[in-house]
């Protein structure tokens, strides 16, 4: 599996003070630390940078490029900040994060302009899609449009938007799901990515690595090709790399409708069964699910 370091974010409590002051040593040492974890792309979060965004994006692509020659994830709203990381990536093909519908036009010519694959956002007009049949239909659209401009299907990365399991009123677990298991019929060749750690916002930060683990081992299911993870769960690593085969194996029998006794289970994998269960809707969330 591809995955692709989230840690580099300006709103980082420790790396937003960095990009604001131009220091680039910090950066640097978060870009250093994601390659040693096995990522294969950064992701370069530098918000909305409304302000200047273009010097910021080149000016944090000079700085990973004195460092790595990785691939970056370039994330931003801002098309001249976009375009700005195009232009001073170098060698190897960025990915654009993210397009949707409200930005197809312009920001699909610079994925085209510069060679760059794309992540399509799976965000409607209207807002979040409510289920696996609205996701289709958008990324129809944005397939359709980007083949106008020549942009192949195998240069788009499909991220059918995660949202958190603990808000039951708008959790679109179970719809990413289904939306993962019809992807290659509605767009042969297409890639896919998700942002992982979406799934546990809200949660209690030692109760989060069991939500991301155990939905990333669902979504492996139906072929995730690609993750934006947290490099600092070494275990996530594990199971993204295929050296948790037993515990993958597992979390898919629940899936289908095993029922292992819990009892019998070693603690940590009885955990992982049980959060299949929360993200299913089988179980109701509550921070105290790993408990019942």
């Amino acid at each position: 599996m591809i995955l692709i370091g989230e840690n580099i974010n300006i709103v980082s409590t420790t790396l937003g003070p960095a990009f604001k002051a131009r220091d680039p040593r910090p950066i640097q040492e978060m870009a250093q630390a994601e390659i040693e974890a096995g990522i294969d792309y950064i992701d370069l979060n530098i918000g909305p940078a409304r302000k200047a965004g273009d010097e910021l994006m080149e000016w944090a692509v000079k700085i990973m490029r004195e460092v790595t020659d990785k691939p970056l994830s370039l994330d931003t709203t801002n098309l001249a900040a976009i375009e700005a990381g195009l232009k001073n990536h170098g060698d190897g093909r960025a990915l654009v994060n993210s397009i949707s519908l409200d930005r197809m036009e312009e920001e699909f010519p610079l994925a085209k302009r510069y060679s760059a694959e794309m992540i399509g956002l799976l965000w409607g007009r209207e807002g979040m899609p409510r289920d696996a049949a609205e996701r289709g239909m958008i990324a129809a659209e944005l397939i359709y449009k980007a083949n106008e401009m020549g942009i192949p299907n195998e240069d788009i990365w499909f991220d059918p938007i995660v949202t958190p399991a603990g808000n039951v009123d708008t959790n679109q677990v179970q719809p990413c799901l289904e939306f993962m298991s019809m992807l290659q019929d509605i767009a042969p060749g297409c890639k896919s990515t998700v942002g992982l750690s979406n799934v546990s916002n809200g949660t209690p930060n030692e109760l989060r690595p069991y939500l991301n683990r155990t939905y990333l081992m669902m979504l492996m299911k139906y072929g995730l090709y690609s993750a934006i993870v947290d490099v600092f769960d070494s275990e996530l690593i594990n199971i993204a790399k295929g050296k948790r085969p037993e515990l993958v194996n597992l979390v898919h029998r629940v899936m289908g409708g095993e029922r292992p006794d819990l009892a019998a289970l070693d603690q940590e994998d009885a955990k992982y069964a049980k959060t299949v269960r929360v993200l299913t809707g089988e179980s109701l969330y509550s921070h105290s699910w790993l408990e019942v």
